[in-house]
């Protein structure tokens, strides 16, 4: 099972890191674009790194404050659900 979410969050993260890019790319030529909503959708159902990347990588929607937060708080999210996926012991980190 853990091996299906990891392979899960990967593909829909090359989904949204491709989504990003196609979506830059129509942005300079003034074509027809990828919309918000499913540029959101990628990154909840599991893009979430993939999106940051793609963000950071393009320099693509950096100006909106939500998906600066957002996309990070996704990818943090699903960081730590492969961690957690993969059972790395966290428990040398020493939170006081």
């Amino acid at each position: 099972m853990n091996e299906l979410i990891i392979s899960w969050i990967i593909f829909m993260s090359v989904w949204s890191f491709a989504a990003m890019g196609f979506d830059k790319k129509r942005a300079k030529k003034r074509g027809r674009r990828v919309s918000e909503k499913n540029l959101w959708l990628l990154a909840i159902m599991g893009g979430g790194i993939g999106a940051y990347l793609g963000m950071i990588f393009f320099k693509h929607k950096t100006r909106k404050t939500g998906f600066r937060i957002g996309f990070l708080l996704l990818a943090a999210i699903y960081i730590l659900l492969i961690i957690f996926a993969l059972g790395i012991d966290l428990s040398f980190i020493n939170i006081a």
